[in-house]
């Protein structure tokens, strides 16, 4: 008995190391697997990249790939060394010798010039979970391209920061297909660039030659904290790992230009706020819809820039308290909501301003995939629940949907 017992013991101790082993993202796996690196050579190599992509030891895949014929760099929004802000124009340069051209400039795609020497394209950037950033764009503007020129292109997997099971807000309708939306998933679709760009190749058609280098001890229940990686900002604004989380509670209501969403201050997208706003009364009245995984807790704060900068604002601090139940889109039309029914004067001017400016209605539409939104959010007075079941249907047909493209090695024992 005392034996059984024993080893049962030190059976749970040897898969509770498991469960804490680092994860090796895609650059690791490139390296450790000859089936991969052999790929590399005799190859004239063009790198999209970032930043953002380190290995384990914290070397750049930029460095990783320069012993190679690495001819090119390409980088998206944000800029190569991700310092440069939303929606700014990024002009072609050279880095250590090898030129960098700008996919966020004059051109969104790599031109016929831009690929004319390069045998095998390597995306490697860290996303954030969120159908609007603009980083998985510009994948799959890479992947149409060289399918178009016979290029072979290979993608080198990051863990999705708000993990693989969280699918959360509406899909993306033909008519707003963007930049900021290129592809029909929900707003927080719970897959990893890989599984994406497998999802884009065959769903759309493309039919790239893509090879996906997976990590290696990533499972989908993992919050980017345990995976051991360490964060790198991926843009100004997505300072930390659980900012990600933040970025689709948020992100569309700064749209709105009517509150502070923490942007100019010390906690972007984090936090919700106006000087027409009681703090308190905002918070207890989300805090009574019992959303799963969040607390809402009063803020008072001044913003040093931006959207009323310098003036006291009151509104509430988002706070999530279980990172496996928090739906983030359902959060942030549920405070629209609230934000509605205690200031439907200030909420219905913001959206009048909105609607008068067709740049600024067609933004809102696109980063929703669809005018539903628009249309529910300013004609209903009690619109939160209808807009979870307006997306309810289609979560879970893309659930479905979805799993073919999933890599098995993320997921065991359902997690």
């Amino acid at each position: 008995m005392l034996k059984t017992i024993l080893r049962i013991f030190f059976l749970l101790i040897f898969f509770s190391l498991l469960d804490a082993a680092d994860v090796r993202v895609g650059a690791d796996v490139l390296f450790d697997e000859v089936k991969y690196h052999a790929q590399l050579t005799g190859k004239r190599i063009g790198l999209i990249t970032n930043q953002t992509a380190i290995n384990h030891q914290f070397q750049t895949t930029f460095e990783l790939l320069r012993p190679y014929q690495l001819v090119a760099l390409f980088t998206p929004e944000h800029g190569f060394y991700g310092d440069v802000y939303a929606e700014e124009k990024i002009a072609d340069t050279h880095f250590d010798g090898v030129v960098v051209h700008s996919l966020y400039g004059k051109t969104r795609r790599p031109t016929s010039e831009m690929l004319k020497n390069i045998d095998l394209l390597i995306y490697d950037i860290q996303d954030i979970g969120s159908r609007s950033y603009t980083y998985i764009s510009t994948l799959f503007y890479c992947m149409e391209e060289a399918a178009i020129r016979n290029i072979p292109i290979m993608v080198l997997d990051r863990p999705n920061p708000l993990g693989g099971n969280l699918v959360d807000g509406p899909g993306l309708e033909e008519k707003w297909r963007s930049f900021v939306g290129y592809i029909d998933v929900p707003y927080c679709h719970g897959m990893t660039v890989g599984e994406l760009a497998q999802f884009f190749n065959e769903e759309y058609g493309v039919y790239a030659d893509l090879t996906v280098v997976p990590m290696k001890g990533w499972r989908r229940a993992m919050t980017f904290k345990e995976t051991k990686l360490p964060w790198i900002p991926t843009s100004p604004h997505i300072p930390e790992a659980d900012t990600a989380f933040f970025y689709p509670m948020t992100g569309v209501l700064g749209e709105l230009s009517m509150m502070n969403i923490g942007v100019g201050y010390t906690l972007p997208f984090k936090i919700v706020g106006a000087p027409w706003i009681n703090a308190e009364k905002l918070a207890a009245s989300l805090n009574a819809q019992k959303l799963p995984g969040v607390v809402f807790s009063p803020m008072h704060f001044r913003p040093f820039f931006g959207k009323f900068k310098q003036e006291k604002c009151q509104g509430v601090q988002i706070i999530i308290t279980d990172f496996s139940s928090a739906l983030p889109v359902t959060v942030q039309y549920t405070i629209l909501g609230m934000l509605k029914y205690h200031y439907e004067k200030e909420v219905m001017l913001g959206f009048q301003t909105l609607i008068a400016s067709k740049t600024r209605k067609e933004m809102f539409n696109k980063l929703n995939g669809t005018e539903k939104i628009l249309e529910i959010i300013t004609e209903q007075k009690f619109f939160v629940w209808k807009l979870r079941d307006y997306f309810r249907k289609e979560r879970e047909e893309f659930l479905l949907r979805r799993k073919k493209y999933l890599i098995p090695s993320y997921t065991i024992s359902g997690n």
